[in-house]
């Protein structure tokens, strides 16, 4: 049984803090149920562990000017951007009691949580598919492959997950050429709002997220939205 919560726009210190809480209340007693976050954060940028500040394109006056607050964390990946219309969500899961062990849990762990977004996104008729070499999920527009949802995550040396995704719904595409996303030069990004053309409503995905979420990962959700 895994336990989903909504909990709308949050800080992204907060939303931090609080996955930290939960993974070790989790690593301290393996019995708790896990968890799934599901929000969406303020203007943000993040890098990785191994991210390049030089993918950082704004200066200081530029950040500050359009509300963007900057954060080096421990998850995956390079530089990328969470605002609001972008879903994010923060699996906070127990890789062992899945099932999954050893190195091999990693890369079988993003490839469940790509599962997972291509299967929530056919719903809306929105073709999305892995892309060799890269993390994420893509699909392809007039000027070639984007990335609609990226993947950053770290897990701990007890199998307890962190981080997770974001999944372009509606934000504000501009904020994105603040970086260079994910590190990646000769690809762009999306979002479901622009593969269809019409407004979108974050919270419409959320219930899709949650079946293709129990599917992939053969448990129960709780949702508590």
């Amino acid at each position: 049984m895994v336990e989903a919560v909504w909990a709308g726009q949050v800080a992204y210190d907060a939303a931090w803090d609080w996955q930290k809480s939960l993974v070790a209340e989790r690593t301290e007693n393996p019995a708790l149920a896990d968890k799934f976050l599901l929000l969406e954060h303020p203007h943000t940028y993040t890098l990785g562990r191994r991210g390049d500040i030089a993918n950082l394109l704004w200066d200081e006056a530029t950040l500050a000017e359009r509300g963007v607050s900057v954060h080096r964390v421990d998850r995956g990946g390079d530089i990328t951007y969470h605002g609001p219309g972008q879903l994010v969500g923060y699996p906070i899961l127990n890789l062992e009691r899945l099932g999954r062990h050893g190195l091999s849990r990693i890369k079988a762990y993003v490839h469940d949580i790509e599962e997972m977004l291509i299967q929530a996104l056919v719903p809306f008729g929105i073709e999305a598919r892995r892309y060799d070499g890269y993390t994420g999920v893509w699909v392809e527009e007039p000027d070639g492959l984007n990335k609609i949802a990226a993947i950053g995550i770290h897990i701990n040396n007890r199998g307890i997950t962190s981080h997770g995704f974001a999944l372009n719904v509606a934000p504000d595409l501009a904020y994105f050429s603040g970086i260079v996303p994910c590190g990646i030069q000769n690809h762009g990004v999306t979002s479901m709002e622009k593969v269809l053309a019409r407004p979108f409503p974050l919270t419409d995905v959320i219930p899709h997220i949650i079946t293709a979420f129990e599917q992939v990962f053969k448990t129960k959700i709780e949702t508590k939205i």
